[in-house]
């Protein structure tokens, strides 16, 4: 009980957006190329105050690219699980650097919180929901206090929890904006080499989706690219995103 009012007390109770007003950024931004939507959405202030979230893991520098091109200023926010490959905080200050972004901010889970539910480290190995919860959850939703919308990463061809996932939709009166939704791996690789981006170092040696080191593992030929997370579990999300909306529902 006192973990769902502590959820709750993390949800603003105020919502900045209804569906709605996804429903209409969908419809005026349908066709319209990635780069332009995007910067409509970031210099008309069209979601409001907004915050990048980024996982600084294998696809990550199209995204951080395409912002940076358009205002390197934009806040990024990282959730630093303590539990993340060394190669990925090497590539954050990669690309930090490569692109000037001006601010980065690191999302680490509350040390209370951390002593009380996770004091051997180990929750990841037999609760990963509630090692999520902790480390991911609630350190994203402190960091965006203050923000109306954040814009992901995501990308329909992920996986197939992810299929058909819209450019706008509202999560808890937020709304988040995914500009590579209808992204494909052909399209990735072609932005990296046009703009000579670095890759992650990871992602040679097979991890195609990378997340905390304890719940990553190489992705086997033929596998959506996040079948290395948490594999053996029933489980394909953080936690930090809500279900994807089919086609039949009014968002699209």
């Amino acid at each position: 009980m006192a973990e769902a009012a502590r959820r709750i007390d993390l949800i603003d109770v105020n919502p900045r957006f209804v569906m709605a007003e996804a429903v209409a950024l969908n419809n005026r931004f349908r066709g319209v190329d990635t780069a332009d939507m995007l910067r409509a959405v970031l210099t008309e202030r069209l979601v409001g105050k907004a915050a990048v979230v980024s996982s600084f893991g294998a696809e990550s520098a199209v995204l951080l690219h395409l912002v940076a091109s358009i205002d390197p200023t934009v806040p990024v926010l990282l959730l630093d699980t303590l539990k993340l490959f060394p190669e990925t905080l090497a590539y954050r200050d990669t690309l930090v650097a490569r692109l000037g972004l001006t601010d980065v901010r690191s999302l680490r889970p509350d040390p209370t919180a951390l002593a009380a539910k996770d004091a051997t480290d180990l929750r990841w190995s037999y609760d990963p929901d509630g090692c999520c919860e902790i480390r991911k959850v609630e350190p994203l939703a402190r960091g965006l206090e203050g923000f109306d919308a954040s814009i992901t990463g995501r990308k329909g061809f992920q996986s197939a929890t992810r299929t058909g996932l819209p450019r706008f939709e509202v999560e808890d009166g937020r709304m988040k904006v995914n500009p590579l939704a209808s992204w494909t791996k052909t399209d990735l690789d072609g932005y990296f080499a046009a703009h000579d981006l670095p890759r992650h170092p990871l992602e040679a040696e097979g991890y195609l989706s990378i997340g905390c080191a304890p719940c990553t593992s190489v992705v086997k030929p033929g596998e959506d690219p996040r079948a290395g997370r948490w594999r053996g579990w029933d489980k394909v999300e953080c936690g930090i995103h809500s279900d994807v909306p089919t086609e039949n529902d009014p968002i699209f």
